[in-house]
């Protein structure tokens, strides 16, 4: 019997087929012998592990589970003897809106002591005529992002002026402009 043995495992070890089988026999018998030992009494078809009920992402006893003090919403500074935010986004606003019966140098110069140095220069040789509002509407709202940088919107007889103002060495000045259909 041992010889029978022998031969069986020295011919099967020679060829890829029987070394195959023989590591399938082995993975097969390994498995065999985890499923006999596993604890399989009252086992259910899913995953094994598994939590029974869902788990909670937020605490069902405390009232808020959230952040405990959220980041105040930033205010706008503002140094002595300057202007506010809406007034410079007002100002501006009347003189973007301010188009008809100027001359293109008028229109620009009025916007200049409200706006930055680089806005200054996208809007140098600007057309007032193409401006596609005549009259603001409405108050500026300000939404605040930083103590240094607000936009404001202003309704205007058209639709929505938007605007971006920064403080610059403790002057609000508009820096960008946009403006949607509305």
């Amino acid at each position: 019997m041992r010889r029978v043995g022998q031969l069986i495992a020295h011919g099967l070890l020679r060829s890829r087929v029987g070394v195959a089988l023989l590591l399938a026999a082995v993975v097969l018998g390994v498995v065999g012998v985890a499923k006999i030992f596993s604890d399989s009494a009252g086992a259910q078809p899913g995953l094994d592990g598994a939590p029974d009920q869902p788990i909670l992402t937020v605490s069902a006893t405390v009232a808020n589970d959230g952040l405990a003090s959220p980041e105040p919403t930033p205010s706008p500074k503002v140094s002595p003897g300057t202007a506010v935010p809406a007034s410079v986004a007002e100002a501006f606003g009347q003189a973007w809106v301010n188009h008809q019966d100027v001359t293109a140098e008028d229109w620009y110069a009025g916007l200049l002591p409200h706006c930055t140095e680089t806005l200054a220069k996208k809007l140098a040789g600007v057309d007032p005529a193409g401006v596609p509002a005549d009259s603001l509407t409405g108050d500026p709202v300000l939404i605040p992002y930083a103590d240094q940088i607000v936009d404001a919107t202003i309704r205007v007889d058209s639709g929505m002026l938007r605007l971006r103002l920064m403080a610059i060495d403790g002057r609000w000045l508009v820096d960008g402009i946009d403006w949607e259909r509305g």
